[in-house]
């Protein structure tokens, strides 16, 4: 990766979730972010709606056993001694990875774990498997390598032994009992609120709640109460409830109760407006907001919070606040709330309460972004821990991990292989397949090399780049982690990725689940399911360059790609925002050069789902590192603005990237 300047533009965005029929909430334009980020490797610092038809739920049986079942024996006697489990799969085909967790009798503690990475916490034990045990042969065991433990204290058998959440004996779950105490406690025109006793668990713990009315699911609480929603005035109706485990087994539910919604001509008068919106937390993705209580002749049952003019929150009458989520940054939103009778008549609106959410990241309208090279690990001997020895993990809003390649056929993110370049920059297939997994999360770095001076367990699912920059990110929480893929050298299938409404789809979906949901494919015992999740933390396109045969020789390129580059950008924020939670960054790197802009680049309609343009800012001029565009020009490499004495018609300039 060459040495770079990019200047950051914060674009107009696009609000999330709201519907084409609604009015669009004004976004507020940003201008010039950062000039000069440099590439860090080579510089330091660069409620419970009810569904409504639900479809017929009838009590789900116990969970069958799956394949795998353990069983624990010891050796040894009185207060030291020694416990296995064996792993055994029960089935025809292999089984690839496994967990064990159990509860230690009272009075014992562990120690001396073998053939498996124990976490222990009080008396509950989470085993994950040794690289070399962890896949169990078809009607095979883990035998002679079966985890292994030392205890001291009384000898007794490990009780609650699951096996990737299975009982270890094989037997089916036995599910919650019924709730108890299942009561209306509230009635509107078309609603009806119960409340519950906690049902008693089975061999899982209870994790929510179904409200059935005959054998159809109309709501679904985590918590004893529920309101099941959309139902007719003056109608008679009869609800059970019934608990679910967390390995998803339903219990039997409860004794049935009956309500009836209240009839509307009982009551015409609406109540007062609600008074004194006003706006407390703010973030980049959400507003909390709270009010004064309106007044009704008989009650007030409930209060609508609009965002526009859409329903965001219903919240019951004795809450009068609301937390709005899902929200875009820096946009403006225009909010109002009604009061509700028992009778449905709705208040009018309260006075409207306009408020902007905060920067996605940075302060002041500007952020700071760097990239760090996953190969700086090597020659170089630039760690992630320089990043904050140097002091540039304190000053950066923003690191950008470069690079991540694209699978050649499967057009997916590609993770997974350690696979280097070709050596000749001039190669069209020069990228084809090549990644650096052992760079990423396979290699264990020692304690001088790690940023809170403890080494890598070097049998750990996550070691390497992404173990560091998780532990940065602990220590300097402000920080933003995105994957870049693409850059120039790994460019190539991007047009073919970004084609089809299918390919997109698939291409973003891979994305998402292998760097956000941080499902990592195994590598040399390393990777596995979930294993980085809550390090990245958005994704900055790479592309280089859509519409244009300007890129590396043999990247693929199409007239098409300004068009699928917008429906490319839409798709990553539409899925990257389904993902809920904080708000996750969607940044790309975009040329300088005034007609690769043209021809790949609609400003305006991706500006609406982008945080962040990162502006090429560097190699206006020169050969480059790895290729030959310019051999017989010289000039500045990355100016500011355009020399008054240039000898070229339109030449580059940051200064000029950003204005156009």
């Amino acid at each position: 990766m060459r040495r770079s300047r990019r200047a950051a533009v914060r674009p107009g965005r696009r609000p999330a979730s709201t519907p084409a029929s609604a009015p669009r909430p004004r976004s507020r334009r940003r201008l010039v972010a950062v000039v000069g980020v440099l590439v860090l490797a080579l510089a330091g610092l660069t409620g419970l709606a009810a569904p409504a038809p639900a479809a017929p739920a009838p009590a789900a049986p116990a969970q069958a056993a799956g394949p795998l079942t353990a069983e624990f024996s010891s050796s040894g006697s009185g207060s030291s001694w020694t416990g296995k489990f064996v792993v055994r799969n029960n089935s025809a085909a292999a089984v690839d990875g496994w967990s064990l967790e159990f509860d230690l009798p009272d009075g014992v503690t562990v120690s001396g774990h073998t053939h498996g990475t124990a976490t222990v916490s009080g008396s509950h034990v989470t085993v994950a498997p040794a690289h070399y045990n962890s896949r169990v042969p078809a009607n095979g065991s883990t035998e002679p390598y079966s985890y292994t433990f030392q205890a001291s204290g009384p000898l007794a058998e490990p009780s609650g032994c699951l096996v990737n959440g299975d009982k270890c004996d094989g037997t089916p779950a036995v599910p919650p009992e019924a709730p108890t105490g299942v009561a209306v406690a509230d009635t509107t025109a078309r609603t009806v609120s119960l409340k519950w006793t906690a049902a008693a668990k089975g061999d899982f713990p209870v994790a929510s709640y179904e409200v059935l009315r005959g054998d159809t699911v109309v709501a679904a609480s985590a918590t004893t109460e529920a309101t099941v929603r959309e139902l007719e005035p003056a109608t008679r109706y009869e609800f059970a409830v019934r608990a679910k485990d967390t390995r998803g087994n339903t219990g039997e539910p409860s004794a049935p109760v009956a309500a009836t919604t209240v009839d509307p001509a009982t009551d015409p008068e609406p109540p007062t407006a609600p008074r004194n919106l006003r706006a407390g937390d703010v973030t980049s993705s959400t507003v909390e907001l709270s009010w004064d209580a309106a007044t009704d002749n008989q009650r007030v049952a409930a209060y609508d919070v609009y965002r526009g003019q859409t329903l965001a929150d219903t919240v019951p009458a004795d809450a009068r606040t609301s937390t709005l989520t899902g929200l875009s940054p820096a946009t403006e939103y225009r909010f109002t709330v009604k009061a509700r009778d028992a009778a449905d008549n709705a208040s009018p609106a309260s006075d409207t309460l306009t408020v902007t959410t905060d920067e996605a990241v940075g302060d002041g309208g500007h952020a700071e972004v760097g990239y760090f090279v996953q190969w700086g690990i090597y020659g170089r001997q630039y760690f992630v821990r320089n990043l904050d020895t140097s002091g540039a993990a304190a000053k950066l809003d923003v690191i950008n991990y470069a690079f991540g390649n694209i699978h050649p056929t499967d057009l997916t993110c590609l993770n997974g292989v350690t696979k280097g370049t070709s050596p000749d920059p001039q190669d069209p297939n020069q990228g084809d397949g090549a990644g650096d997994a052992e760079a990423d999360y396979g290699r264990a770095f020692s304690a001088a090399q790690s940023v809170d001076g403890v080494a890598d367990d070097g049998w750990g699912k996550l070691r390497g780049n992404f173990n560091q920059l998780k532990k940065l990110k602990a220590k300097h929480p402000h920080l933003k982690i995105v994957i870049s893929p693409g850059g120039w050298t790994y460019s190539k299938y991007f047009s073919d990725a970004a084609k089809t409404d299918a390919s997109r789809k698939k291409f973003v979906k891979s994305c998402i689940d292998m760097y956000l949901k941080g499902d990592l494919p195994e590598y040399n015992g390393a990777g596995g399911k979930g294993v980085a999740a809550g390090i990245f933390d958005g994704i900055d396109l790479d592309w280089e360059w859509p519409g244009s045969p300007d890129g590396h020789p043999g990247n693929h390129w199409s007239p098409e790609d300004k068009a699928n580059n917008t429906a490319l950008i839409a798709e990553f924020r539409e899925q990257l925002d389904a993902l809920g939670g904080d708000h996750k960054l969607l940044t790309a790197f975009t040329p300088a050069d005034p007609k690769k802009v043209e021809a790949g680049w609609d400003l305006p309609e991706i500006a609406k789902d982008m945080d962040i343009f990162n502006v090429q800012g560097y190699d206006f001029h020169g050969a480059g590192s790895d290729n030959s565009w310019e051999p017989d020009r010289t000039g500045h490499q990355g100016n500011l603005y355009v020399d008054e004495q240039t000898p070229y018609e339109n030449d580059f300039s940051v200064d000029g990237a950003v204005q156009h």
